[in-house]
């Protein structure tokens, strides 16, 4: 990997790091979220990670995001990022329904997003 990759990888994680401390929503990873999804719910949290997959029409749609931890789904009405680019989102966590203690349909209402597309 060149040097100016490197450079140019490190400066999009820190940039997004920065966006998600100045946001009033706390950093969490997505395996806290998918391990306790209640303490969560209904309240605004802050991810950082890879589009993995993403579907979208007329500038709405949902992307899945995979911080290294887990993955989770973004709803969006503000268009959906391509597969591969790098993102932080912000938004309210909703849940569909919990059985024998998992919690199934977690996804995150995205209120605010930070990308930096992958070279």
């Amino acid at each position: 990997m060149s040097l100016i990759r490197r450079v140019g990888d490190l400066s999009a994680v820190l940039g997004l790091a920065l966006f998600l401390s100045a946001c009033p929503a706390s950093r969490t990873t997505i395996s806290q979220i998918n391990a306790n999804p209640a303490k969560y719910t209904n309240k605004e949290v802050g991810i950082v990670g890879k589009v993995t997959d993403s579907y979208g029409v007329l500038g709405s749609g949902a992307y899945e995001i995979d911080d290294g931890t887990g993955r989770l789904w973004v709803a969006t009405t503000r268009g959906v990022p391509s597969r591969g680019a790098r993102v932080g989102v912000s938004g309210h966590l909703h849940t569909g329904f919990n059985y024998g203690g998992r919690s199934y349909g977690t996804i995150i209402e995205e209120t605010g997003r930070r990308s930096s597309k992958q070279p």
